[in-house]
């Protein structure tokens, strides 16, 4: 019988260069097209070879499975949110929510203070919310949509709704996050946000500097000049009403009220499917027309009721599959700004974070990511040091166990107590958590963030990582300020 014994450095690796060399060559090869389901197929293969490695140093399948078992469970609760928020993107669309965004957005909005406006609205429904999730899934959606319309790069675009989006995240008390890495460095909510300003603040200035720095160079009054035919094509489409509005801030409301995420999210799709039978009904009939399917009920017992039949097709068609709506217009028609896939349409991102956890429960359930990170802890000399490699750990934790939550969790318990022989007040690993765990997970394709946020907004995370550029500098920004030392809180009575 084989001792279970923990593994070497070089055998903890070997799932990891597997994966990067295989990532890379699929990605070469399948390219933008990789998120179909390659990539998948390449991490359960990395799952695979992770398992070899574990059973040879002494675990059994069953205990390896445990781990694949439990890595997914984490997961389910972010799984359950996505198909709701499938569900709700159709429903708005088919009511009319989204379009009528996108229609006042538009005589709103101009090309050259876009970038900024969407980063600061969106900054702003997130620490409402709490939720960069809720804040992508709603106003970044129609954000998309405008700055399509206006001629901009659905990478920039992408990019400032996420750098908005995840910088309310990190500062709203209603964050789970944010609530998360004070607990498991071992301080105080309010003292962890006001900690955080000295790093975040500077973050998302810089950030909001280079979006209008980029909209006074882009200033695409080329997409104004038919910015006219849009809104009308947008107007004899849909029955446009600030009525609409109700749900967006019913749901929000909700959620400020701390509502848990999924039945604010179900409230907000059934209120959605309320108002397109009361302003759209011309719409819910076309859905309902073009819908295929043989189904007994309907032909023997709503077959008198036509109404009510076509009602129930069409909400329901719009919550779990594809809807679209041709309004004539070229960019609204051509960019499939007017269309939404529903529950359905989340599938190949819920098999992409199904595929990661699975490799990221092999990987930790063995025991080789704590290993990983144990090597880098021995090599920590200072106060600097152990911040960058704490920077890089929950950066590794992100990609490699592809949830942000355990890219928190992992290096909040491994370093706690390295900060204390440090000198180091707890506030500073929580705030490092933060600018690398929370703000990090989105730029990972694989990762459930990553994968999430790709899949709501219809941009690869390829596409919009170079213009996240809040989540870019603040990782960077929490390593300056740790070498530079400013405002670096010790612990009363203890130097470094």
């Amino acid at each position: 019988m084989t001792t279970k014994r923990e593994p070497t450095l070089f055998e903890s690796l070997i799932p990891i260069i597997f994966l990067i060399l295989i990532l890379v060559v699929n990605v070469g090869i399948f390219g933008s097209a990789a998120l179909d389901g390659s990539n998948q197929i390449v991490l359960i293969l990395s799952a695979g070879v992770a398992a070899i490695v574990a059973i040879r140093i002494g675990f059994k399948w069953q205990e390896i499975q445990d781990g694949i078992v439990k890595s997914i469970s984490s997961a389910m609760a972010s799984i359950l949110i996505l198909l709701l928020i499938g569900a709700l993107a159709g429903t708005w669309m088919l009511s009319g929510v989204v379009p009528a965004m996108i229609y006042y957005g538009l005589q709103i909005l101009n090309p050259t203070i876009f970038l900024v406006a969407a980063c600061i609205v969106c900054s702003i429904v997130s620490i409402a919310t709490g939720s960069s999730w809720t804040t992508a899934a709603t106003v970044g959606i129609a954000l998309i949509g405008i700055g399509q319309a206006l001629g901009i790069s659905e990478g920039l675009v992408a990019g400032a709704i996420l750098s908005g989006a995840y910088f309310g995240d990190k500062m709203s008390p209603l964050s789970d996050t944010t609530n998360l890495a004070p607990a498991m460095a071992g301080t105080d909510l309010f003292t962890h946000i006001r900690y955080m300003t000295i790093t975040t603040v500077p973050s998302i200035i810089l950030a909001l500097l280079i979006f209008l720095i980029i909209g006074f160079a882009n200033s695409g009054e080329g997409a104004i000049e038919g910015k006219d035919s849009i809104l009308a094509a947008i107007d004899s489409t849909f029955n446009i009403t600030g009525w609409l509005f109700i749900v967006p801030i019913v749901v929000v409301v909700l959620i400020v009220k701390k509502m848990p995420a999924l039945p604010a999210l179900l409230i907000g799709t059934l209120l959605a499917s309320i108002f397109a039978l009361i302003f759209q009904p011309n719409l819910v009939n076309e859905v309902a027309a073009t819908a295929s399917f043989d189904g007994i009920l309907y032909k023997s017992f709503y077959g008198n009721a036509p109404g009510l039949t076509n009602s129930f097709i069409g909400s329901m068609q719009a919550m779990f599959g594809d809807i679209s709506f041709t309004t004539g217009n070229q960019i609204l028609d051509e960019q499939g700004l007017l269309s939404a896939s529903g529950m359905s349409g989340m599938l190949g991102t819920i098999w992409l974070i199904l595929s990661a956890m699975i490799f990221g429960g092999v990987m930790e359930g063995a025991g080789m990511l704590k290993r990983i990170a144990t090597a880098i802890i021995s090599k920590v000399k200072s106060t600097g040091s152990l911040i960058t490699s704490t920077v890089g750990t929950c950066i590794f934790f992100n990609g490699t166990a592809s949830d942000q939550y355990l890219a928190i969790v992992v290096p909040g318990r491994m370093y706690a107590d390295t900060y204390r022989e440090k000198g180091l007040a707890p506030e500073n690993l929580s705030r490092t958590l933060e600018d690398s765990g929370t703000v990090t997970s989105v730029l990972i394709p694989w990762n459930t963030c990553g994968a999430y946020h790709a899949s709501v907004l219809g941009v690869s995370t390829g596409t919009y990582l170079p213009y996240c550029f809040f989540n870019i500098i603040s990782p960077f920004m929490t390593i300056l300020v740790a070498y530079t030392g400013y405002k670096i809180k010790k612990i009363a009575g203890k130097g470094e």
